[in-house]
């Protein structure tokens, strides 16, 4: 795995996700200039083939089914970053859909 591009924020990430389609974002939700949520609904529109994961401190159920609907192939909350995230990535890219940690 290799990371192709970092950004700063909401709409940057969705610039970059049209731009370089990659195979794999991590996203989190509380992004300034565009939120997570928003910038995950107009990625899916641009690059429908990459995965989106949530690494995010926000843990309401609400926000998972949200983030999930929106078809997350993953959501890690920050705190469990360290013992999930590999799990996470892993799932995503054998096809498999994680919220273990939400």
């Amino acid at each position: 795995m290799q990371v192709i591009c970092e950004v700063a924020d909401g709409l940057e990430a969705v610039q970059k996700a049209k731009e370089l389609k990659p195979d794999l974002i991590l996203l989190d939700i509380g992004l300034p200039t565009l939120n997570g949520i928003e910038a995950a609904r107009q990625i899916r529109k641009l690059a429908p083939e990459s995965k989106i994961i949530f690494l995010t401190q926000e843990s309401s159920d609400d926000m998972v089914e949200t983030a999930l609907s929106l078809g997350a192939w993953g959501y890690v909350l920050k705190c469990r970053a360290a013992s999930d995230q590999s799990a996470v990535v892993e799932a995503a890219i054998s096809g498999v859909r994680f919220a273990g940690s939400a």
